[in-house]
């Protein structure tokens, strides 16, 4: 398959590019990957299509020699999740090609297995993404004979709030925000971004189970409807002991 996947969900910006035929539609020997990842957050919106047309440009693909292209759809930032959803769609209108929304805590979990734990058969994980405000979204995936099940619901939580069963690995972004408040071990954590490259390790799968949609169906996935706290809410925590 050729593939464009990005991720904007965090302060990081991740692109990739994976390419399966040559220019006469011929699949190659292997697929080609072109990747990158680097600051996002504010610089996003400037950023993120200039880069994607560098990569694009790199892998010699045109827009509509693509067969999906997949964006991490949340929870994450709001505005990192609107501007990946707005790209995604604009591309995909102009070039009539599927895109593919993906859950960005099942990306981070493909990438803490990609990095740590790819020789194993199973691999139970507790994905952790950093929601500000001093609170954390999750979600529990299992790993097992190479495929994905959610186990947990991707839910809001406070660091403190969180249960574990002493199974399953933590792998995210928060532990240096809240790592002392967290139960787990040092052993059994593990540092991970939602990443491109896992994405399109993920998208076969999910193309193949019918996940792709047409453009105008491609929405952000919010988990918290509140995006900044109030001045009085401000106030009490400065007032607090």
């Amino acid at each position: 398959m050729n593939l464009l996947a990005f991720d904007t969900s965090t302060e990081l910006m991740s692109v990739a590019v994976q390419r399966s035929t040559d220019d006469a539609g011929q699949a190659l020997p292997a697929p080609q990957l072109w990747q990158h990842s680097g600051p996002g957050g504010a610089q996003t919106s400037a950023h993120l299509i200039p880069c994607i047309e560098a990569l694009m440009a790199r892998a010699g693909l045109q827009f509509g020699q693509l067969d999906a292209i997949a964006f991490g759809r949340g929870p994450g930032s709001f505005t990192g999740l609107r501007t990946a959803c707005a790209v995604a769609q604009g591309l995909a209108f102009g070039a009539h090609v599927q895109v593919l929304p993906i859950d960005t805590l099942l990306a981070l979990a493909e990438q803490a297995r990609h990095q740590h734990a790819a020789t194993l058969q199973r691999f139970e994980v507790l994905a952790l993404l950093d929601a500000r405000m001093d609170e954390m979204y999750a979600a529990g995936y299992a790993f097992d004979s190479g495929h994905w099940r959610q186990t947990q619901d991707c839910h809001l939580l406070r660091p403190e709030d969180l249960v574990w069963d002493g199974a399953c690995t933590l792998a995210g972004n928060v532990f240096a925000a809240y790592g002392a408040r967290l139960p787990a071990p040092l052993a059994r954590r593990v540092e991970a971004w939602p990443s491109a490259s896992a994405m399109l390790r993920l998208a076969p799968a999910l193309l193949a189970g019918g996940a792709a949609v047409r453009a105008e169906l491609a929405l952000p996935h919010y988990i918290r409807d509140k995006v900044a706290k109030t001045t009085g809410e401000r106030a009490a925590e400065k007032a607090a002991p």
